[in-house]
């Protein structure tokens, strides 16, 4: 008789320890669809350029503009992609002298929803009227509310067009992240 007492008494253990466990092991599945939620998972981070994230058998690409695209007409110093920013903000680089005009060209900083914050021109540090790369500097001040739905937002490095042909616009466009920016992702 308590043999049999035994194997009931055991197998309540055992169906009460499985029931636990399967009521408190009942976590949401992490949905993973971007870069930078891949990078929050812990999963590893390959150092390429742009640095790659690979989870679940997919691998995310970190967004770094229209960079690589543009780099043998405008090159960004700082900030570099993705870099978190602060007002005053000063941007350095090298571009080609025909992105300039009269030694200039326009510079635009946006939010997140593509609205202009701050915007200004970018000068020539040396001789422009050249087809090498010509090292120029910007300095923008802008405000950004520190309470928005997100934190990102990008630096628009515009060719300047004095014709004001559309075959003629160009631009470089960089993301970036506003410092003391508390984002709130509403979903």
């Amino acid at each position: 008789m308590n043999k049999k007492y035994f194997i009931i008494f055991a197998t309540i253990i055992i169906l009460g320890f499985g029931v636990t466990w399967r009521v408190t092991n009942n976590s949401v599945p992490i949905v993973v669809t971007n870069f930078e939620e891949c990078v929050t998972t812990g999963s590893p981070v390959m150092e390429s350029y742009p640095r790659q994230c690979r989870y679940d058998a997919q691998t995310f690409v970190e967004g770094i503009g229209n960079e690589l695209e543009k780099f043998d007409i405008i090159r960004i110093s700082n900030p570099r992609p993705n870099q978190v920013i602060k007002s005053p903000l000063t941007i350095t680089g090298e571009a080609r002298g025909q992105w300039f005009f009269e030694a200039s060209f326009p510079v635009v900083l946006t939010n997140w929803d593509g609205l202009i914050i701050a915007q200004g021109i970018a000068q020539a540090k040396s001789e422009w009227m050249t087809t090498d790369f010509v090292p120029f500097e910007a300095t923008l001040t802008f405000t950004v509310d520190k309470n928005v739905y997100s934190n990102r937002g990008a630096i628009i490095l515009r060719k300047d067009n004095p014709s004001g042909l559309p075959e003629n616009d160009d631009a470089l466009e960089i993301p970036i992240v506003y410092k003391d920016v508390v984002a709130k992702n509403y979903k």
